[in-house]
């Protein structure tokens, strides 16, 4: 018999680690935000941007000022009172008692507040107010750091653009790719012998197991950058040697693109095959023994009951792959492949400023693989990637997928 969860229970709820230093009374709250404090205190020291909102509330920003600095004090004092008292601090320290924690988290508040109204006027206005300037500007603004990162973004937008869109397109298509092929070659690598099979057929396993241990370890064992310039440049000397082409006939058969997503995907299907053998080896043993008891054969054993669970053990790792491809793909600049790195390299060049175009580079890698890490966890936890407890021989009903 169930019942509703009375309301201590519901009030003792355990909190996350940000709520409860938000909405509990401890001794911390002075501490940490004595450092939001100090950070306050830095930027309503620097210049005012020109979009400031606090430009013409000289007197209130003032206030806020010396709020931040007795807050300062306060916690000093603090500090130096569990100094001089630390044998009996918790007995002792008026700061511990509950009205004082409760009127000291209240005005951590205040505190959090003044912080973040500094945080607006100096950083985003100050970012926004660079952007206008870079932006309307037909001269690059030498003399500001940011603007000039705003302004080298702003006229090269194009090209980092299609450096974005070919970083996506090797990032993703050569995921997918990568994952059929080491579907088939972690089929050729765990599937055993069975009992109808003849010779020939035992011949030809032993064959693809051995061909996928020997790719596995070649492929991990070597840099891509290395195997794309072995791919591009091999590839392209067969094709120069079965006739005489010109160099944009060449590009057509065999372009950096073409190579680059080559490399892509036989460099990920090494380490997707080794996903997959380990999800695969997390099922349970007495699955397949139960599907055979069942009268399935090894193939079918393995297509429906065996391989399903095995690829839901994956997916965290197979996901992660994405990401992986999406920075590791900056190497196949080594072979003029149009990616982000080679468009922060050609926009660095053009400028003679290399540093604000790979910081550009940089932050859009950074977003790139956020964006994919937080699709691929909306993915995961859609699909319920949790681990199943699928039992034994006995008793549990296998799945079978149809």
């Amino acid at each position: 018999m169930s019942s509703a969860p009375s309301g201590e229970q519901t009030a003792r709820r355990p909190r996350g680690r940000a709520a409860s230093f938000l909405l509990n009374d401890h001794r911390y709250v002075l501490l940490g935000t004595s450092a939001v404090a100090f950070v306050g205190m830095l930027l309503s020291s620097s210049p005012r941007p020109p979009m400031s909102f606090l430009a013409q509330a000289f007197t209130v920003e003032l206030v806020m000022y010396y709020v931040l600095a007795a807050w300062l004090v306060l916690s000093a004092v603090a500090l130096v009172f569990k100094l001089t008292h630390w044998k009996n601090y918790a007995e002792t320290s008026p700061f511990l008692r509950p009205a004082a924690r409760r009127a000291l988290r209240y005005a951590s508040y205040v505190i959090w507040a003044m912080a973040l109204v500094l945080v607006v006027d100096r950083l985003v206005m100050g970012f926004a107010s660079a952007w206008a300037v870079a932006t309307t500007t037909p001269d690059r603004p030498a003399d500001d750091f940011l603007q000039n990162i705003i302004w080298m973004f702003w006229v090269s937008r194009s090209t980092y653009a299609t450096g974005i869109g070919t970083t996506i397109a090797l990032a993703v298509f050569g995921t997918v790719i990568a994952f059929f092929l080491a579907l088939l070659l972690v089929f050729c690598r765990i599937r055993g012998f069975d009992r109808p099979d003849n010779d020939f057929v035992r011949f030809w396993k032993v064959v693809g197991a051995g061909f996928a241990k020997v790719y596995s370890t070649v492929v991990r064992g070597t840099p891509m950058m290395v195997q794309a310039m072995i791919i591009y440049y091999g590839i392209l000397g067969i094709i120069r040697a079965t006739g005489d082409f010109s160099g944009a006939e060449l590009n057509q058969i065999w372009s950096p693109f073409n190579a680059g997503l080559v490399t892509v995907s036989l460099n990920s299907t090494a380490y997707m095959m080794e996903v997959l053998r380990g999800g695969i080896a997390a099922v349970d043993k007495g699955q397949m023994e139960a599907a055979r008891s069942l009268g399935l054969s090894q193939w079918q054993a393995m297509l429906k009951v065996v391989f399903p669970q095995g690829i839901k053990n994956s997916i965290p790792g197979l996901s992660n792959e994405l990401v992986i491809n999406i920075k590791d793909s900056s190497v196949l600049s080594i072979i003029s492949v149009f990616d982000l790195t080679f468009a922060a390299r050609t926009i660095g060049g053009n400028y003679y400023e290399y540093f604000p175009a790979f910081l550009i580079a940089a932050a859009i890698y950074l977003v790139l693989t956020m964006v994919a890490t937080w699709l691929l966890g909306r993915f995961a936890r859609r699909f319920n990637v949790k681990t199943e407890a699928v039992g034994s021989t006995s008793d549990t009903p296998v799945k079978v997928e149809g």
